[in-house]
């Protein structure tokens, strides 16, 4: 079948060609970077916005928080949509309406209309695009290949992360002011329209994607995913790797605020969330795979961060050691990066049952990703009635989320040891790694 050609009827990937087949892996993991790009702008162009919405720092902590509540509200149902809805029709849908908020973004709009369109988009993103992340790279490949298929994926997601970063430094750098910020949003318009577009064409109706039978929600089978042994550990330790993960994105106005540092400084802060990636999650998963033990990994990860932390605490806030700084940021990137890209593993140690995975999984992503309902604003807000001083006390309360991870790791493993003996923790790790979203 050409590449382009619409399909027809349903399909399965034994019927797709490998050129389709990866140009579906390609545009799926390009969007999964570039979708999301708009309502983080904050976590490295953090002053080019402020100014160019005339906002306050707790204002950009509060439009983040918006999002993060609609997408809360939104990640359990996503799963039940995508069982629901054709991947092509979710995936075009969902471009082409989060193209169209961030042209209206694009027109610097007040802080509430903000407000509005990023709860609009978690919509848009989460409860319409999510669901087709994982499972469309899942529909064209065998069971056995998905493993390496979505660790590309994380792959082409850092290099596409890396290369429009470096695009959208090159047009603030070029254009100054608002219209910079106006200029940078456009391009990232057109790039999400442009993905939609293509997803029209390029993705099939593939046989078996629409469950007919899926419930909207079972409360019995949320209940029965809480008790399993180790559910809410693992929950609890991804909710702090989270945390922690995105209170690293307040080294950006750590050094721009507390060293003076200069605009070539951009290029470690664009290191720090995508070039990291390309070698700190598969360094991360191989260590994890070797020593057959995500939980411990991430264990591991959270210590190191915390000795980063405080080193931040403790490194003088000079302009002369922005230098040294800048390194910091750059080895606490890897760790947090490395453990978030992870993240999620541990719930593979517990052997859950296919029958409540998906619901576990939801389950993950709600407590998961709760930081973004509240960290940005309470974070924002200290900054602006602080100044930077607010830094120390934002790093001491990254150590906290640190400590109540390590937390929950050791209370995860010991679950693992009591239920399921150490043999089966074992193997149960060994058969997450090819299921692991």
């Amino acid at each position: 079948m050409s590449l382009l050609a619409k399909s027809k009827g349903e399909v399965t990937y034994k019927e797709l060609s490998t050129l389709h087949k990866w140009a579906l892996v390609v545009l799926i993991s390009m969007g999964s970077s570039i979708i999301y790009a708009p309502m983080y702008l904050k976590n490295v162009f953090y002053d080019p916005l402020m100014q160019a919405l005339g906002a306050t720092n707790a204002d950009l902590g509060l439009m983040v928080s918006a999002y993060g509540i609609a997408a809360m509200i939104c990640y359990l149902p996503s799963g039940i949509v995508a069982d629901k809805f054709r991947m092509r029709t979710l995936a075009w849908v969902g471009f082409i309406a989060t193209a169209v908020l961030v042209f209206v973004y694009a027109m610097l709009p007040s802080v509430q209309i903000c407000l509005i369109l990023f709860v609009l988009m978690g919509v848009t993103s989460i409860l319409v695009w999510w669901g087709t992340r994982f499972k469309v790279i899942r529909l064209c490949c065998e069971e056995n290949e998905y493993a390496s298929k979505i660790g590309i994926s994380y792959s082409i997601y850092g290099v596409t992360g890396l290369v429009i970063g470096l695009i959208n430094a090159g047009i603030i750098a070029a254009i100054s002011g608002s219209a910079g910020v106006q200029a940078m949003l456009i391009f990232l318009g057109v790039v999400i329209a442009v993905l939609g577009v293509v997803s029209f064409f390029i993705i099939p109706d593939f046989k078996g994607e629409i469950n007919k039978d899926a419930k909207l929600f079972s409360v019995k089978e949320a209940i029965q995913a809480i008790k399993h042994p180790g559910v809410i550990w693992a929950c609890v330790a991804y909710f702090a790797c989270y945390a922690v993960y995105q209170g690293a994105t307040y080294t950006t106005p750590y050094l721009t605020q507390c060293f003076n540092a200069d605009g070539n400084l951009v290029n470690i802060v664009l290191i720090r969330p995508y070039g990291i990636g390309l070698i700190a999650g598969p360094i991360v998963g191989f260590i994890a795979t070797k020593i057959k033990s995500p939980s411990k990994t991430i264990l591991g990860g959270f210590i190191l961060s915390i000795a980063v932390l405080v080193g931040f605490i403790l490194f003088p806030q000079d302009p002369s050691g922005a230098m040294v700084a800048s390194i910091l940021v750059v080895v606490f990137g890897f760790t947090t990066y490395g453990a978030f890209s992870i993240g999620s593993s541990p719930l593979s140690e517990v052997k859950i049952p296919m029958a409540i995975f998906g619901t576990a999984s939801g389950l993950l992503s709600v407590i998961g990703f709760l930081p973004d309902v509240f960290i940005h604003t309470w974070y924002g807000g200290m900054i602006d009635a602080q100044g930077t001083a607010a830094f120390s006390s934002i790093f001491g309360f990254e150590i906290m989320f640190g400590v109540i991870g390590c937390i929950a790791l050791v209370m995860l493993l010991r679950s693992i040891k009591k239920h399921f003996g150490a043999s089966d923790a074992v193997a149960a790790a060994e058969d997450g790694e090819s299921a692991k979203a």
